[in-house]
């Protein structure tokens, strides 16, 4: 098989490229990774990340919630606020197991 941007040398990178494309600034770029490591969705970030600049009263679980948590993760933010809404029925279970 031949790399699928220059048709012309055999695969010999990720992404089906061959290794004068894969190293050649921004054609990485134009193919998306077929890896299952792959990077996915919005970021793959790992870190410290600034508080969202208001809480939510979307249940948890709630599609609200999901939403919100979408567009947190996409502004970089930390998906939890400390003023978040939480589900109160849990509370008397969790004393329970405590």
């Amino acid at each position: 098989m031949n790399c699928q941007h220059c048709q012309q040398a055999p695969i010999s990178r990720p992404r089906k490229l061959c290794w004068v494309c894969y190293y050649t600034p921004g054609v990485r770029d134009l193919y998306p990774s077929t890896s299952k490591f792959g990077r996915r969705g919005v970021a793959n970030f790992n870190g410290r990340s600034p508080l969202p600049t208001f809480p939510t009263n979307a249940r948890p679980g709630s599609p609200e919630k999901v939403a919100v948590l979408e567009e947190r993760a996409r502004l970089k933010q930390s998906l939890w606020h400390p003023d978040d809404a939480t589900d109160t029925r849990l509370a008397p279970l969790i004393l329970q197991a405590g």
